[in-house]
């Protein structure tokens, strides 16, 4: 099979973590005999060093051009000066709009090898976190109108959903509770907001669509606390662009390991732009100390969801766990009595476990 793949380094360790997937994805094609097509492309703060925006319409042209994208990360301190508009981060509302990503996945899975790492007791976690949260991403507040008066003194932030915005990610949600435990949870504010109330009338009559999927319902504020005082009571949780944001960084860090977690945002075919939730930490850029696992993860999402190659996502997968087994760390994930190694080393032990 032939994937046309669009590479965005970005800034920071971006270049860093990109090249070892990209070496990860060589040992893929070797051993199942895929063939890539890279484009690289330039979007966040090396744009606009280069060419004065954070995204050129090249890399827009190129990315619609592509089956999939392969982001490393944009922003760091260099930039933080530049007005909201201007801003390197402004390249990832733009690719999601551009490209017409409404739905970002975001697994949070505690590695058996990296409990230790996880801030909960130990008893919250025993046989392990896999949680998937399925985020709306471009309604919601986000996206709604804003403003002032002419005073200055009073703003407002409008909350706006049309029930094809809530039906298509809601479906995506039903559809990825269908293929693991058959359990979703949707997470609004029915008891205040009109959305909500809209949200859940929607998520109940989709739900009549699959009836092997059991579906709950929990108020935001709840399902914040239950993730912390009871996580593996949740599998899928789908909800809106904003709450979306907080609960899957919350969930995301219970984890322990932020280097570890990839995310896809995807639209209504099997495109998909895929990276890892981390930032660009322009500290330790080019030293061969940043976690490529994360990046190397977002590989294995791509292939599962825009290639439907579970094969090979799952073959990832499992090179991940076998070098994690092995005890190499990266300095991110370190601990006693394990073996600490760099960004390159461990993106080739990872494909040579492929």
């Amino acid at each position: 099979m032939r994937m046309k793949v669009a590479l965005i380094p970005g800034d920071g360790i971006g270049p860093d973590i990109v090249a070892e997937a990209v070496k990860v994805m060589g040992a893929v094609g070797t051993k199942y005999g895929h063939k890539f097509d890279y484009s690289f492309y330039l979007a966040g703060g090396v744009a606009i060093d280069s060419v004065g925006m954070p995204l050129p319409e090249s890399t827009l042209l190129g990315c619609q051009d592509s089956e999939a994208v392969l982001l490393g990360a944009v922003g760091g301190p260099k930039w933080d000066h530049l007005g909201g508009g201007q801003r390197p981060e402004k390249a990832l509302l733009g690719l999601r709009s551009g490209l017409g990503l409404f739905c970002n996945l975001r697994p949070a899975l505690l590695y058996e090898q990296l409990a230790e790492a996880c801030p909960l007791k130990s008893e919250l976690i025993a046989g392990g976190l896999d949680i998937m949260v399925v985020r709306e991403l471009t309604g919601g507040i986000y996206f709604g109108e804003r403003g002032r008066n002419d005073a200055g003194d009073s703003a407002y932030d409008t909350m706006a959903y049309a029930t094809s915005e809530i039906d298509r990610i809601v479906r995506k949600a039903f559809d990825i509770a269908s293929k693991r435990s058959k359990r979703l949870m949707s997470v609004d504010k029915a008891n205040i907001l009109e959305t909500s109330r809209l949200w859940r009338s929607v998520v109940n009559t989709i739900a009549k669509e699959y009836p092997d999927v059991s579906v709950d319902h929990m108020y935001v504020d709840n399902a914040a606390m239950q993730l912390v005082r009871n996580p593996r009571q949740f599998d899928v949780i789908v909800t809106e662009n904003m709450f979306g944001d907080i609960l899957s960084d919350e969930a995301s860090m219970i984890t322990g390991s932020i280097g570890m977690l990839p995310s896809a945002s995807l639209r209504s075919d099997n495109f998909g732009m895929y990276e890892p939730i981390h930032g660009s930490a322009p500290d330790i850029a080019g030293k061969d100390m940043a976690n490529p696992i994360a990046t190397i993860l977002s590989v294995a999402m791509m292939l599962r969801h825009t290639f439907a190659c579970e094969e090979e996502a799952a073959a990832i997968e499992s090179a991940v766990g076998a070098v994690l087994d092995a005890g190499w760390r990266t300095g991110d994930i370190m601990s006693k009595g394990m073996r600490q190694i760099g960004t390159k080393e461990m993106g080739t032990l990872i494909a040579q476990k492929l």
